[in-house]
């Protein structure tokens, strides 16, 4: 069925997978980001969205000042919801006084399949990366242990 189609006397709600990037104020403490980014997932939920991812990009330097602030706080949030939810999402924002800027999308099936491979990606990268280190840190071991004798 079509989204928004009725039947029998109750209407069918299609979800979306979506995503929303968040400034917050970078001047505030870490518990009170905490508090908004958990204020954010809570709306979320309460108006039928289901969390799939949550990246902390942290603090970072604005290319220009953004309601006084040179610096901000990047949060992106990945969610399965109704069309419903953006509208009620952004008014959440924009009557937040710490949410500087705010951006959410809807992502089609190209956007998932590439933040899939980007994920495998970085993953495959981290691995790479780990395993040198550790044998490295054994032959040395090895080598310390040898001249100890």
């Amino acid at each position: 069925m079509a989204e928004g189609h009725k039947s029998k006397g109750k209407e069918i709600m299609k979800n979306n997978v979506y995503e929303s990037a968040v400034l917050i104020n970078a001047a505030l403490d870490d518990e009170q980001i905490d508090g908004i980014i958990a204020r954010i997932k809570e709306t979320i939920v309460n108006n039928g969205g289901e969390i799939r991812e949550v990246e902390n990009w942290g603090r970072k330097r604005l290319a220009y000042m953004v309601k006084k602030s040179k610096i901000g706080y990047y949060v992106i949030f990945r969610f399965d919801a109704p069309s419903s939810i953006v509208s009620k999402l952004e008014r959440f924002y924009t009557l937040d006084e710490y949410i500087l800027r705010f951006l959410t999308i809807r992502l089609d099936n190209d956007a998932l399949q590439q933040i899939e491979k980007n994920r495998d990606k970085s993953l495959s990268e981290v691995i790479e990366i780990e395993i040198p280190v550790e044998i490295e840190d054994i032959k040395i071991k090895e080598v310390n242990e040898i001249d100890n004798h």
